[in-house]
């Protein structure tokens, strides 16, 4: 059998954490549904809600948390059903954002920031509005929730939603009124999410499970997994350091172009010096590498990036750019193997 590559997706998808496993498999023994009245029943409705207070301490979460499939299905919610008559989402959001508010109003973003005068013209025409700006872009790994954004949605009359896929359990989550989490890009395991809530008032309610928020039988061994991997957050190191990350986005540099918006040292956006993406991307993986051209669910496309058209790079620089992510499994040695490996696949 070929080795296994070494991986370099670690944004579409990171590691099980061991703790998140065993969790997880804690779950998968107490098989009894959480909606049943039984005592078997009872006894996984009383582990699922201990889960729920769990996620809501490791965020620092005051408000309401709702269990979902993944981050898909919380944006879903949060977008579909919040009680505003417009949706305004920012030209850089996941393809999920605008799956899940068709036709919304769109403000752009400049030198990795949203236009907030932009932003205040769209929130002062009628109609109270929901604004999704995401915390951490997926692609470029540029923070775009700056600290008063929600104030001045709020101010406005407005909610204020963000996409913390990529950051819930690495940093704090911004001021929001609802909040998307998604386990499998933490260390927790896929199908599992969250939509956080400041106030159940804020959404309509659908019936089924979930306090009436979402229906479908609850995921259990999800939720003692997601609960687990935000709490090992804290204790579980990564194999690198930020300096070992940021020499090693250096060395990509020193063999084509860093692209700036990419302020996350685990979220490198690197230009190849003149091949085009899909060209790097069988390269690499011929070396044994596994890395990406944008986010899972869009760089299977041939199409151009529309978040990197988002942020106004010149269209060569876009045909030319992957996505090269870091996460807490990444080990030294393979840094320096992925930077040889880039080097020569850029001569």
């Amino acid at each position: 059998m070929p080795p296994e590559p070494l991986y370099f997706d670690h944004a579409a998808t990171t590691p099980l954490l061991p703790q998140a496993r065993e969790a997880w498999l804690e779950g998968v023994a107490r098989w009894a549904n959480p909606s049943s009245p039984h005592a078997a029943g009872r006894a996984a409705r009383a582990a699922l809600e201990d889960a729920r207070d769990r996620v809501r301490t490791a965020l620092g979460w005051t408000g309401e948390v709702l269990f979902t499939s993944g981050a898909s299905e919380a944006l879903a919610i949060g977008l579909g059903r919040a009680k505003v008559e417009r949706r305004i989402v920012s030209a850089v959001e996941h393809d999920a954002v605008w799956r899940a508010a068709p036709g919304a109003e769109v403000i752009g973003t400049r030198a990795g920031e949203v236009e907030r005068d932009a932003l205040a013209t769209l929130l002062a025409q009628p109609g109270r509005a929901v604004v999704a700006v995401q915390s951490i872009n997926s692609e470029t790994g540029t923070c775009l929730t700056s600290r008063d954004l929600g104030e001045q949605v709020r101010a406005a009359g407005g909610l204020f939603l963000s996409d913390c896929s990529q950051s819930a359990g690495k940093m704090p989550l911004p001021d929001a009124d609802l909040a998307v989490v998604s386990a499998h890009k933490l260390g927790g395991p896929p199908g599992i999410g969250a939509l956080l809530v400041r106030d159940f008032a804020m959404l309509e309610p659908s019936g089924g499970q979930e306090r009436g928020y979402r229906a479908g039988t609850e995921n259990l061994p999800g939720a003692l997994g997601v609960a687990a991997a935000l709490e090992a957050g804290d204790i579980v190191s990564w194999a690198t350091t930020t300096e070992q990350r940021l020499a090693f986005r250096e060395a990509l540099a020193r063999c084509g172009e860093i692209i700036e918006p990419g302020r996350q040292c685990s979220h490198i956006f690197a230009v190849a010096g003149r091949s085009a993406a899909n060209t790097m991307l069988i390269r690499m993986d011929s070396a044994g590498f596994a890395i990406s051209a944008g986010s899972a669910c869009s760089s299977g496309t041939l199409k151009p990036s529309r978040v990197l058209q988002g942020f106004d790079l010149d269209p060569d620089v876009i045909r030319r750019t992957v996505r090269v992510s870091l996460g807490w499994s990444t080990t030294p040695a393979e840094l320096d193997a992925f930077a040889d490996a880039w080097d020569r696949a850029n001569r």
